[in-house]
């Protein structure tokens, strides 16, 4: 599972010119689904980004997650950040899961962003087109790999 998260002051998803999530200061998260990836990856990414420290605390410093400053998240759900453009001109999206695994994965990795307590979390639709407004508070990018992040290296 790969995540970009940005941070942000507001965020909003819209389809058809109709906005279908929002949010302000907190979290917008472009999220990936690999092949093989399951429950424990969805459980530790939702844990992982709502207690992540990339707020300022008064002294300036990144010492406050998501969490802590009663932010929100608004997540939408990109097969692309599985996309593979080493060889040729054409991405690859082999290893993105296929939509019938992903798109279940997505939705409990929103459950567990909530039951972490995130104050609210609110989502793209699975497989539309959508516009995706970010206004990047900093900025402030961080992207995480549940391969590399929980074993040290990659999966083969």
């Amino acid at each position: 599972m790969r995540a970009v998260i940005q941070r942000v002051t507001h965020g909003s998803v819209s389809i058809q010119d109709n906005i279908v999530g929002e949010i302000g200061p907190g979290l917008v998260i472009l999220l990936g689904i690999r092949t093989g990836d399951g429950d424990e990856e969805a459980s530790w990414m939702a844990r992982k980004i709502a207690n992540l420290r990339i707020f300022a605390d008064e002294q300036g410093k990144f010492n406050r997650s998501l969490l802590e400053v009663n932010g929100e998240a608004l997540v939408i759900s990109q097969f692309t950040l599985y996309g593979n453009a080493r060889k040729g001109r054409r991405p690859s999206f082999t290893d993105a899961a296929l939509p019938e695994v992903a798109e279940p994965l997505v939705a409990r990795f929103i459950e567990y962003l909530d039951e972490a307590g995130v104050k609210k979390v609110a989502a793209g639709e699975f497989q539309a087109m959508m516009l995706v407004q970010i206004h990047n508070d900093g900025p402030v990018t961080i992207i995480l790999d549940s391969d590399v992040s929980r074993r040290g290296n990659p999966r083969p």
